[in-house]
């Protein structure tokens, strides 16, 4: 077999070449930055995302991820709350993302860090270390696009930035988060705000860029808004933010999923946001990431070209993407948000259900052999510890 080239060394990237080196087959990533970096993500590690993992052969308790096991939504005064349907962990991709790629290279990946891709055309990826010509090329650079590459988006709602933001809190706050996310509804956008390693928060949060507009462009003009929300004042009033600036990204195309027409390149496959970008309002893209990477580490091994692989993908996550995009087009009004909190208040059990829908299937994940953790003692056994250690 000859040699797989991956652009890009987060998640959907990293498990592909996790998922190849571990079958022997050779395998290169290109990584353009030489240090871990922090990214911006809500870093909520569900139970498909973690099975997956586990099937690779990562040891998730070691890392130190906040349990979470039940979901809160608030807007204005009103909060529901309600157990999610499994134990999830709030983790950091700056921590994940390089024990991931350290664990690909440990089973026999080349990784290349510092290597910049500028474009892709005539059959070569164009890098700052000189021209590849690559039998098989694996996408994975992320939300943004590759010069040569372009992704077909129109439809997408790409008209929101994002922010990231960690937050050191008080024990009271450190308290009330512990086992718990917390979705945010605000005129203009939508926060989640979580527990990661180490007692910290992240403040993970998506804006209408006219919104943002109104306010000046300004971050510290939009964290005065936020703290006009009851519910964040009382949170991060008097917290320490841990960066000196907050993490943005603009032009998502949220709600995108790569068709794969069948005149593209057989021996191109897009992973992660390059595949399908689902909104993180109940997305769970860390999930459809790694599923992604194995899934065309999967496909390559088996023969399979890059349109059947595409189109098996839009099969595993289309009804996924389509349902968050329709929540987070109901959350953009405010009818809509007062309609989902009535419904979620009438109905705590709608606030799982949501988190269910974005969840990949059973069948999806048996081909790459996980299980079902009903069959996963391993992981039902930590999941029931989680839920000891966060109060449930």
């Amino acid at each position: 077999m000859k040699e797989v080239l991956i652009v890009g060394g987060g998640l959907a990237g990293g498990a592909a070449a996790a998922h190849l080196a571990h079958t022997g087959a050779p395998v290169r990533l290109l990584e353009r930055h030489s240090e871990p970096r922090h990214k911006i993500c809500g870093e909520f590690l569900s139970i498909e995302a973690r099975r997956h993992l586990a099937a690779l052969g990562l040891d998730l308790d070691r890392l130190g991820g906040a349990p979470i096991a039940r979901v809160r939504l608030i807007s204005g005064a009103r909060t529901v709350e309600a157990d999610l349907p499994f134990t999830a962990l709030g983790l950091t991709r700056l921590r994940l993302d390089e024990v991931l790629i350290e664990h690909a290279a440990a089973l026999g990946a080349r990784v290349e860090r510092g290597v910049t891709v500028r474009s892709l055309g005539g059959g070569l990826v164009k890098t700052t270390h000189g021209d590849v010509e690559p039998t098989t090329l694996f996408l994975a650079n992320g939300k943004h696009d590759l010069r040569g590459a372009k992704r077909p988006t129109a439809g997408a709602l790409n008209h929101f930035i994002g922010f990231k933001m960690y937050y050191r809190v008080n024990a009271a706050v450190r308290a009330a988060l512990t086992g718990a996310i917390e979705v945010i509804l605000f005129k203009g956008g939508y926060a989640g705000l979580q527990l990661v390693e180490n007692g910290i928060a992240n403040l993970c949060l998506v804006v209408r860029d006219d919104a943002f507009s109104d306010l000046g462009r300004s971050w510290s003009n939009l964290f005065a808004r936020l703290l006009t929300e009851p519910h964040l004042e009382r949170r991060l009033g008097q917290a320490e933010p841990t960066l000196d600036r907050p993490l943005t990204i603009s032009g998502v195309p949220y709600g995108f999923i790569h068709r794969g027409a069948r005149r593209a390149a057989p021996t191109l496959f897009r992973v992660g946001d390059q595949a399908a970008v689902i909104p993180s309002f109940c997305g769970d893209g860390m999930a459809i990431a790694i599923h992604s990477g194995r899934l065309a580490a999967h496909s390559v091994i088996s023969g399979v070209d890059a349109h059947t692989y595409h189109a098996r993908v839009r099969s595993d996550v289309a009804r996924q993407v389509r349902s968050a995009t329709a929540l987070q087009r109901l959350g953009d009004s405010g009818v809509g948000r007062s309609f989902i909190m009535a419904s979620a208040g009438l109905a705590p059990h709608l606030l799982p259900m949501m988190a269910a829908w974005s969840r990949l299937p059973d069948r999806a994940l048996q081909e790459l052999g996980v299980r079902n953790p009903a069959a996963d003692t391993s992981i039902t056994d930590h999941d029931r510890e989680a839920r000891r250690r966060s109060g449930r």
